[in-house]
């Protein structure tokens, strides 16, 4: 088949608790338009990696369009790591961390565009503990935040605000992490280590600023304390934050490990408690479609 002519839609049809049929009409008619064959698999939570790769070998895609949150997102980018499939993404889910850090922006037709555009771009991935990470992992109060989330049975921002609060009071922090990369060994306790690829939390956070999605390295970020005044700093694209707040480590490769075991998330889905995580990074494996400004403004040339 040629693959020119083939686009995958894959659909998450339960995630960001959002109905998704004009979603799909709207690609529907854009891939009408273009021209392109479309072919729609929707998720069911059970060997859906395995449904893909089966559906990829089949059609040759040149494009696979996601619908759905950070978790599904990521799912797919493992498909075609390292292939010339361009990923583009439509979010759909609840937070949307991915989306947000390639700055998408908020309107349906607008992220269609994008996701069939000729701007593309080849990013990192992460692994840890041999699990594939597009965003951003962490162990510390955000994972506690994201595991009472999604037992909480409400979803959307509003549910992630209803249990901040219920989090911050009930945590077992502080953490003392040993953080081993291959040119020194640092320890620090701290409320939260991220392990970002990424500049941003699906909240719109800033907590990487320096971060470049394509430079083969990661950020190592130990935030310290419970300061709002610092806290708040974050909103901005390129917060000037306090070394007493957060200490920042870049490098390729890490082994970190806790005194305890430590609430743990990728890509916005609990994983459980671990005290001991490897992470190291693969340089520019997945092609995304992105907006003109994000190649201009955020990579390197």
């Amino acid at each position: 088949m040629n693959s020119e002519n083939y686009i995958l839609l894959v659909v998450n049809p339960i995630s960001g608790d959002s109905e998704k049929s004009t979603l799909i009409a709207s690609v529907k008619t854009e891939a009408e338009k273009r021209k392109f064959n479309l072919k729609i698999y929707e998720t069911c939570g059970e060997k859906d990696k395995e449904s893909i790769n089966s559906i990829i070998k089949e059609i040759n895609p040149s494009r696979i369009l996601v619908a759905g949150g950070d978790g599904t997102i990521s799912m797919v980018a493992q498909c075609v790591l390292g292939t010339d499939i361009c990923l583009g993404i439509l979010p759909a889910g609840s937070a949307n961390g991915i989306a947000v850090n390639f700055n998408l922006p908020q309107t349906l037709p607008e992220q269609i565009q994008i996701a069939l555009s000729d701007c593309t771009m080849k990013v990192d991935a992460l692994y840890i503990n041999d699990r594939f990470c597009l965003h951003i992992a962490d162990l510390g109060i955000n994972a506690e935040l994201i595991k009472n989330y999604e037992s909480s049975g409400i979803r959307g921002k509003f549910g992630y605000f209803l249990q901040s609060f219920p989090t911050l009071f009930n945590s077992n922090s502080p953490f003392h992490f040993s953080i081993k990369t291959e040119e020194e060994t640092f320890e620090e306790t701290g409320i939260l280590l991220a392990i970002a690829n990424a500049n941003k939390f699906g909240t719109g956070a800033t907590i990487n600023p320096k971060g470049k999605m394509n430079d083969g390295k990661f950020e190592i970020l130990i935030f310290k304390s419970l300061d709002f005044i610092e806290i708040f700093k974050t909103i901005y694209d390129e917060p000037e934050m306090s070394p007493d707040f957060v200490r920042v480590i870049s490098t390729s490769k890490a082994q970190i490990s806790a005194t305890k075991k430590v609430p743990f998330q990728i890509d916005g889905e609990f994983l459980g408690e671990i005290n001991k995580a490897t992470v190291f990074i693969e340089k520019e494996i997945i092609l995304v479609a992105v907006p003109e400004h994000f190649c201009n403004l955020h990579f390197k040339k």
